[in-house]
């Protein structure tokens, strides 16, 4: 039982420390409220698990012989972070009540996990530390990390939901939307300073 703790514990660690993912869902739950915001969340999470469960079946050992795919990767995803930054910067800051179709969707969720060199990281980490390859751990892992990473990515959902009642003038959610995409640069600007 504790190493299914200590897992639970590194897949909180992992998923509820800010980084891309969790800051469009931040803005997202602002803009669009909790419901339109579950979207992201849940496209977050499965692309996540996807990916974890893809390293964990040898996708490491192909970017072991292949490095310039995970630079490839690695580029793509400041690629992709600079491009939602550019999209939540332009963003007019009208509420989305009248259309909360138009939040992040699923898709942009798992995407933007494929492309997140932190997930990256901590899929790589995270096998390499709990699962030795062992199918069965594997499962186990992804099955606890589902529900961490899931309630990880709400709470920020939740968090912005919450600022949403505060954020009634658009200039507000301007204001918001510019934080949060100069967040979005700065963490791509991050990683490719590192």
């Amino acid at each position: 039982m504790t190493l299914f703790y200590s897992m639970a514990a590194f897949a909180l660690a992992a998923s509820i420390t800010p980084g891309p993912v969790n800051v469009v869902a931040l803005g997202s739950g602002a803009r669009f409220g909790l419901l339109p915001s579950l979207r992201h969340v849940t496209g977050a999470t499965v692309g996540f698990i996807i990916l974890l469960v893809s390293v964990g079946f040898g996708v490491y050992e192909l970017l072991q012989r292949m490095p310039a795919l995970m630079q490839a990767i690695q580029w793509f995803g400041v690629a992709f972070l600079l491009y939602m930054a550019y999209k939540l910067a332009r963003d007019d800051g009208e509420l989305g009540d009248a259309n909360p179709q138009r939040g992040p969707t699923m898709l942009h969720g798992a995407i933007m996990q494929w492309l997140n060199p932190k997930a990256w990281l901590a899929s790589l980490a995270g096998m390499g530390a709990y699962t030795a390859g062992e199918p069965t751990r594997i499962w186990q892992f992804a099955a606890i990390y589902f529900v961490v990473c899931w309630l990880s990515v709400a709470c920020w959902a939740i968090a912005g939901a919450m600022l949403r009642q505060h954020m009634r003038d658009a200039r507000r959610v301007r204001r918001l939307n510019r934080v949060m995409a100069a967040l979005l640069a700065a963490s791509a600007v991050y990683l490719v300073a590192s």
